[in-house]
């Protein structure tokens, strides 16, 4: 026989009943539990275009938590004129703009347009992503980044050495962080028209969780 598995939460106790085990309860709670369960099908299939946007939404939540950190170790990052401090920075930037071109781009129609950004900050989005395309995923020239090569013929032999320019914002500029700011609160209202359009089709209360995040 199947098991009912008790869960407690806030005081009060409930039971989540695998459908499975209809059948071994009392007909009177059976044929009520069968008209719950046919109900809620009912309305989850009257909204499943709208399941499936929240699906796609749902998909960018862990991207944007994870570029919301990078942004801060970003801020916080003090400068320092040593190997150890200019490695440091190109990996918090290189983490960044490649989180960043992964929240937009996003996948199964999770990302977002360039459109839906506000004008002033589009020239940074481009910007983001020209640094993605040809500095950080690629090896493209890119006008940060200045390679050359030196070679000088002493004693009889050829002494090679290389010399590298990397351009860098210290902390991030500043259009990234209103970008971060912009995509958070953009993300947030969209899952609020989500929930109003799902209640409104199936007049029936949809929750989600609110309070700190871990970003």
């Amino acid at each position: 026989m199947q098991e009912f598995e008790e869960i407690s939460t806030d005081g009060d106790d409930y039971y989540v009943i695998p459908e499975e085990a209809f059948q071994y309860l009392p007909r009177e709670w059976r044929d009520q539990f069968q008209a719950i369960a046919d109900d809620g099908r009912t309305v989850l299939k009257s909204v499943d275009p709208e399941l499936s946007k929240l699906m796609r939404l749902s998909n960018s939540f862990a991207t944007l938590v994870t570029l919301k950190h990078i942004r801060q170790r970003l801020a916080d990052y003090k400068f320092s004129p040593e190997m150890e401090g200019f490695l440091e920075l190109d990996m918090l930037t290189t983490a960044f703009v490649v989180t960043y071109a992964r929240l937009a781009h996003g996948g199964n129609g999770s990302g977002f347009s360039r459109n839906e950004l506000p004008a002033p900050l589009r020239a940074a989005h481009d910007e983001i992503l020209d640094l993605r395309n040809k500095r950080f995923a690629h090896n493209d020239a890119h006008h940060s980044v200045e390679n050359a090569m030196e070679i000088d013929f002493k004693d009889g032999r050829f002494a090679v050495q290389f010399n590298l320019r990397l351009g860098f914002y210290i902390g991030g500029a500043n259009d990234w962080h209103e970008l971060v700011d912009f995509l958070d609160s953009h993300t947030y209202s969209r899952l609020e028209k989500l929930f109003e359009r799902l209640g409104k089709k199936t007049d029936r209360e949809w929750a989600f969780p609110t309070g700190p995040g871990p970003g």
